[in-house]
């Protein structure tokens, strides 16, 4: 992944229910809208606390992070059995074209962001399939999350989705974070 990847030794950082503050259940469910049949990928899923959120929703949910100290973690804390262990960089998923009914990253697209990752997303999301993007905005104080230099602007992600041969549905900026809704 990108600039770094969250110190896997603070892993339990990532379990706070603080952190709904930035992405509500709720909130990520509306914006993936998945069915009960649908194959989608945690891209950046660390320690799997939002991969539990939508995991009852859906058929099957790719687990998918750089450091296997984080599938560690997650698999000793309890994943439920429609969670798959992938360690791999974004750029490079060992899925196949057009797998995937969706993707969704929480506050990890500023660790993977380049062309090579928005490509592969572009190559395993099946026409129609969605990504939702919730990331930390380089607008933002950075009180929380990465140093303000390292993240990036919704307008970014927009570039980044739209030139991979996606469509944006929906983007929004908040104080700290941005979400992006994006269909191939």
């Amino acid at each position: 992944m990108g600039f770094h990847t969250f110190d896997a030794e603070r892993a339990e950082a990532l379990e706070r229910p603080d952190r709904y503050r930035f992405c509500s259940r709720e909130e990520l469910l509306a914006a993936l809208d998945p069915s009960p049949g649908d194959v989608v990928a945690d891209v950046g899923s660390g320690t799997g606390f939002f991969t539990d959120e939508i995991a009852p929703f859906v058929e099957k949910v790719y687990a998918i992070d750089v450091q296997p100290e984080m599938h560690d973690h997650y698999q000793e804390k309890g994943a439920p059995d429609n969670v798959e262990f992938v360690t791999a960089e974004a750029s490079s998923m060992p899925l196949d074209d057009d797998e995937l009914d969706a993707a969704f990253s929480t506050m990890t697209f500023h660790e993977f962001a380049s062309d090579e990752a928005l490509e592969e997303l572009a190559r395993v999301i099946r026409p129609g399939g969605r990504v939702i993007t919730l990331d930390w905005s380089k607008t933002g104080a950075g009180e929380d999350g990465p140093p303000v230099s390292e993240r990036f602007g919704l307008a970014d992600a927009v570039e980044y989705f739209e030139s991979s041969g996606f469509r944006t549905v929906d983007a929004t900026s908040r104080i700290e974070t941005f979400l992006h809704s994006a269909k191939k």
